[in-house]
């Protein structure tokens, strides 16, 4: 009973807010976003722990103030996840543009594969589908959602234009093919992880259990990295998908200290975004939950 409600209220929501004007969904979703600030408080809670540990000299106040934009910006995001079906090339020239396409292309020219490291910030639903529009699928690797029903409406959404999907439960073996087949794949590397998984790196000057398969899986493979973020930029009024140059990766013949510092080097390009754009990731995430051996938990 429980799946279908959830199921029935998904529909509902997906079906309402797709049929209603981009400025109506932008003021519904801004609404769910401070609905959602009240009534969900153990995440408000991580999310102000988080900014603590981030920004340790940041006032309490403009802590607060970054976490409630978070919160409008994930209503923003779930409006707009309702209304993908309606984009068409045409209907999204003035609310997207690239910046850096030229490395991506010039990545994916080289024909082994490209792996694009990204988080959750801005519009990261929004950027894998909007690249798919405009002639670029891809391959996303995605967690399961819980219901089942759900899962499949979500992705049915997200590969409408010829986007794939893998699941971390089958994340290396679905990379490995990917890269064979000279693909695309965009992969959250903001999660936090859990040993021998992922391994620790700094994130905001705090070491972070990191997941190690992409790095691992360039190495083996030769495939492009690069990073690749979708935002949004108030003074345009619109999404800016970001590609930046192709990553030089270390590679020292010590597989372990190469995929540490690989690693390393990814994460540091997801912070340089999320320092520019602090009201749109995901602080609501326990980041730093796994901690190495003997230290104590940050929660």
């Amino acid at each position: 009973m429980r799946e279908a409600l959830e199921y029935a209220f998904a529909w509902t929501l997906l079906r309402l807010m797709g049929t209603l004007p981009r400025g109506a969904v932008r003021r519904v979703g801004a609404a769910l976003g401070a609905v959602a600030w009240w009534v969900l408080a153990k995440l408000r809670r991580t999310g102000l722990r988080n900014l603590e540990l981030a920004y340790p000299e940041m006032p309490s106040a403009e802590r607060t103030r970054i976490l409630r934009g978070v919160y409008r910006q994930l209503g923003w995001q779930l409006g707009e996840f309702c209304q993908m079906r309606r984009y068409t090339p045409e209907s999204t020239r003035t609310l997207f543009r690239y910046e850096g396409l030229e490395h991506y292309l010039a990545a994916r020219e080289r024909g082994q594969g490209v792996l694009v490291v990204t988080g959750h910030v801005g519009g990261w639903e929004l950027s894998s589908f909007w690249h798919s529009l405009m002639g670029h699928p891809m391959t996303m690797v995605i967690r399961r959602l819980d219901n089942a029903r759900v899962d499949r409406m979500v992705n049915e959404i997200r590969c409408m234009h010829g986007n794939r999907v893998v699941h971390k439960d089958d994340f290396a073996r679905g990379l490995l093919v990917a890269m064979r087949q000279g693909d695309t794949v965009g992969i959250l590397m903001d999660t936090n992880m859990t040993p021998p998984q992922g391994v620790f790196v700094p994130f905001f000057g705090v070491l972070a259990c990191t997941a190690s398969g992409l790095a691992r899986v360039a190495l083996r493979t030769g495939a492009a990295v690069l990073p690749g973020f979708l935002v949004w930029e108030a003074a345009e009024g619109k999404y800016v998908l970001h590609f930046g140059p192709e990553f030089a990766l270390a590679e020292t013949g010590d597989d372990e200290r190469d995929v540490l510092e690989n690693t390393a080097r990814f994460t540091s390009a997801i912070e340089v975004f999320v320092r520019r754009y602090p009201e749109q990731w995901l602080w609501v995430h326990r980041r730093w939950k796994t901690r190495p051996e003997g230290e104590a938990p940050l929660y």
